[in-house]
This record gives structure tokens, C-alpha cells and sequence, in this order.
């Protein structure tokens, strides 16, 4: 572990700029959801308790650099004060005298919350005359963002280079949840890799070949490695010019000795819709007008098998179109196949990307995982084995 946390910090009397996540929906200027901020809560919660005040950097949309009002950080100050369960103050801006004033001025007890950071066009140019801008509000800087992490951004990289600077709790748990994934895990290691396009997950797959055991495919995706196994898919979605990428991943893993599951039997169908007829049959005999939609529950019965051996599993997309009943069946079984085994100490379950965390909270499983990332991009690119900027920004202060 090359980075600090907030327990090797002395934080008493000191302004920490907290870069966090808090990209939240808004409807009517409501949050409808609010996990990502209730997820910084405990963060912000030890900075204070160790007599810290918690300045908070964010970024909210795409403004491009404009000042627009329906994306400013002020919208979101009730529901963080409710997450805190104490006063947040506002800036109008990140950098500046306001944010200066507002910065000295911060009492202990309260939080700081700076306006949006992509108000400036220079911030996803990883602007250094910004980042030591912002760094003049600060003494500490915590990054609890893993979400941006994959950018070289002022907030992000930069200003982790000006500061002595340290992971925050949400980003510490993910950091250490993925490292006992691939870095160091307890094999057997277990992949599952869902979703519509092969295309997209290359890099993620030809990296997971070389590090896990078994490398469950899913979803569409699993269709196109049947096509690249000479068999026909109907008019199930595929991509099919990518057969040969996918015979070459086949091949990869042969010689990296991990084991490729694909269905052995497939739910096939004529509509793509909820309850559409459908019929149980063997992979190799998809109709011509058939739609595979989900594994079968031999599929099924092989991939519980895998996880009762496994001591490791990481999960990123789902099994089938788990969007429609009962297509949904592959993926509810085997997530909650996975939370039991969790929850009773067998198996480390690691879970991320946006389908994925809604097919797990769909299933009833999610409670149960070991660590389940709200990160999409930066997830996967963990996954995909790159170097994420901001975790190497905090790395390389060390």
C-alpha cells in the first residue's frame, strides 16, 4: 500500500480539501438519490471528530467551463447537512478570494463546500495554476473520489502533488477491496464479465485471462465468443465481426491456463420484452429467429459450482437481460449464490459498474457482497490492470 489514510494525518486544527464524488440526480432541484453522498459521510464524519474542517471539492455535470445555475454544488447543501448532521457553508467558486475567506473562516464543526471545479475549463486539463489555486484553501489533501480517479485532473492529480495528501474511507475500502481482488488474492479467482459488446471490455478480458482462474462470460458478450465457436446465435445481439478478437482471447487463456465458461444451454425467445414465450435449449442449437436473453439453468448449475470452489470473485455485468422477467433468472440466482457464500465468510465478492450494481440491488444480493464500487470507468480501468492518475498522484507523494 503506497498511500497514507486519514489515520496517518494529524488533522487537528487543520483545513482539509476533501476532492469527493457527489454527482448526485437531481429532479427539480431535488436529490433523488443519494448514495454517493452518503457514502463520503464517514470521511467527512472522522475529519471532523479529529478536529479537522472539511473543505469539499467536487465536480457536478459537464458545464465545460461555463457558470450554469441547474449544476451548481449549492443545490446539494440540504441533503449534505443531513448526511453530516452538521452546518454546511458555501463558495461561490473553488479558487479566489471568496473561497479564501470562506476557508480561513471555517469553524470547527462545520464544512466547506466549494462551487462546482468544472465551472473552470482549465480543471480536466489537469491545469497546474489551478490546482496550486486551490491548493491555498488547504493544509491536507484527502482524495475520496476512486470514481474520478482514472482522470488527470486538477482536483484529482495535480493538487495531490502540492499538499501532504491521503486516501479518504470510501476510497481507502475500494482500493483495499480491489487489491485483495486481483492484487494479491486467495485463489481459486473467479471473473464474471457480462454485458451487450465485447468490443467495449477488450482490455478488461485480456487482462483478467492472465490473472483469474475461471472467466465467466455473460450477456451478450457470451454470444459473440459463440459465434467464435462456430455456432450460430439466431438473431440473438452479437458482434460478430469481432469473432476473431474473441477466438484470440480463447486462445490467450488457454495458454495462461484460465478457464473460459461459456452456456452450455441458453433461454432463447422471438421478442425482446418481459414474460415473451421462451424456450430452455442446448447453446448448439439456437433457432434462426431465436433471441438468447440468459443462460440456462445448466449454465447455472456450473457456475455455482465455480463459486463453491472459489475463494475470490470480482463481478462486472450481468448474465443476461436482467432488465425483463424472466430473463433475469441467470443473474438473480448466481448473485445471490455469491452473497450467501459471502456472507458466510467463503468467498470475497467484489462487484462495480453501473449495470452491475443495479442488477445486484435488483436481485436482493447486494447487501451481502464483500464491496460493491459505485465506479464505473474507474473500476473497470482497475480492472483492465491501468494506472488510475489519482491513485498514483497519492503513491507517488509518498
Amino acid at each position: 500500500m503506497g498511500w497514507k489514510t486519514l489515520d496517518d494525518m494529524d488533522l487537528n486544527g487543520k483545513r482539509v480539501l476533501v476532492r469527493v464524488d457527489i454527482n448526485v440526480p437531481l429532479l427539480e432541484g431535488v436529490v433523488t438519490d443519494s448514495t454517493r453522498i452518503r457514502r463520503i459521510a464517514p470521511t467527512v464524519r472522522d475529519i471532523l471528530a479529529a478536529g479537522g474542517r472539511p473543505i469539499l471539492l467536487a465536480h457536478f455535470g459537464r458545464p465545460s467551463g461555463e457558470r450554469r445555475e441547474n449544476l451548481s454544488l449549492k443545490q446539494l447543501i440540504p441533503t449534505l447537512e443531513r448526511a453530516f448532521e452538521t452546518r454546511v457553508r458555501f463558495a461561490a467558486d473553488c479558487v479566489g478570494e471568496g473561497a479564501k475567506e470562506a476557508a480561513s473562516t471555517l469553524q470547527p464543526g462545520e464544512v466547506l463546500l466549494l462551487e462546482n471545479t468544472r465551472f473552470h475549463a482549465t480543471e480536466t486539463k489537469n491545469d497546474p495554476d489551478l490546482a496550486a489555486a486551490m491548493a491555498e484553501l488547504g493544509d491536507i489533501y484527502c482524495n475520496d473520489a476512486f470514481s474520478a480517479a482514472h482522470r488527470a485532473h486538477s482536483s484529482t492529480e495535480a493538487l495531490a502533488r502540492l499538499l501532504p495528501a491521503c486516501a479518504g474511507r470510501l476510497m481507502q475500502a475500494e482500493l483495499q477491496a480491489l487489491e485483495s481482488a486481483l492484487g494479491a488474492p486467495n485463489r481459486p479467482v473467479t471473473a464474471v464479465v457480462g454485458g451487450a459488446k465485447v468490443s467495449t471490455k477488450l482490455e478488461l478480458l485480456g487482462n483478467l485471462v492472465e490473472k483469474v482462474d475461471y472467466l465467466i462470460i455473460g450477456g451478450g458478450m457470451a454470444n459473440t465468443f459463440l459465434v467464435a465457436k462456430g455456432l450460430s446465435v439466431g438473431v440473438s445481439l452479437a458482434e460478430r465481426m469481432m469473432k476473431d478478437t474473441a477466438a484470440q482471447i480463447m486462445a490467450k487463456a488457454e495458454k495462461t491456463g484460465c478457464k473460459i465458461i461459456l452456456p452450455s444451454d441458453i433461454v432463447v425467445t422471438e421478442k425482446f420484452e418481459s414474460h415473451a414465450p421462451h424456450q430452455v435449449l442446448p447453446a448448439d442449437q439456437c433457432p434462426d429467429n431465436g433471441m438468447i436473453l440468459d443462460a440456462g439453468p445448466e449454465s447455472l448449475k456450473v457456475i455455482n459450482d465455480i463459486f463453491e470452489q472459489s475463494k475470490t470473485l470480482i463481478w462486472n455485468g450481468p448474465l443476461g437481460a436482467f432488465e425483463f422477467e424472466p430473463f433475469d433468472a441467470a443473474t438473480n440466482a448466481a448473485a445471490l449464490k455469491a452473497a450467501a457464500l459471502a456472507r458466510a465468510g467463503r468467498l470475497t465478492a467484489v462487484a462495480g459498474g453501473g449495470d452491475t450494481v443495479a442488477a445486484l440491488n435488483a436481485s436482493g444480493a447486494a447487501g451481502d457482497f464483500t464491496y460493491i464500487s459505485t465506479a464505473g470507468g474507474a473500476f473497470l480501468e482497475w480492472m483492465e490492470g491501468k494506472t488510475l492518475p489519482g491513485v498514483a498522484a497519492l503513491s507517488r507523494h509518498e
